[in-house]
């Protein structure tokens, strides 16, 4: 009886020791696989899914802001709503590059929003403005 008590917990071990070690996770220190750029050189996945996150930023603010210019909320509200999900996928990026950009980018995001349910061009456009001006900042670095 008194066998039986530690052969219990020490399969139990062996056991969950087993599983860990034919599990099909993926080790999370991969280093992403490289690329070739236009000009030869090599660039890991992630510079460039950020660039194309950075272009696809550029793009909605500049498609928001050809709206607001043609007085066109509605449509700027649902231009800058794609803004969202754009950036999640460059602000841990942006956030290690430069903390003070990335809050800019944060505030002004919030504050354009507010411009656009305003329909204050005025301040949409300023916003917008910064917005293009931080992002080609950060994207440069």
């Amino acid at each position: 009886m008194k066998r039986l008590i530690y052969i219990i917990p020490v399969t139990a071990i062996a056991l969950l020791t087993l599983v860990g070690c034919n599990s099909d996770q993926k080790s999370t220190t991969q280093t992403p696989a490289a690329t070739e750029n236009t000009s030869g050189t090599a660039v890991s996945k992630t510079t460039v899914a950020t660039q194309e996150g950075f272009k696809t930023l550029v793009s909605v603010v500049s498609n928001t802001k050809t709206a607001v210019q043609g007085g066109n909320f509605d449509k700027a509200q649902q231009e800058f709503n794609k803004f969202e999900n754009s950036w999640s996928k460059v602000e841990d990026g942006v956030k290690t590059k430069s903390s003070k950009t990335y809050n800019v980018i944060e505030d002004t995001a919030t504050q354009v929003k507010g411009a656009l349910k305003a329909k204050d061009k005025a301040k949409a456009l300023k916003g917008l403005q910064t917005l293009n001006t931080s992002i080609a900042s950060v994207s440069k670095k």
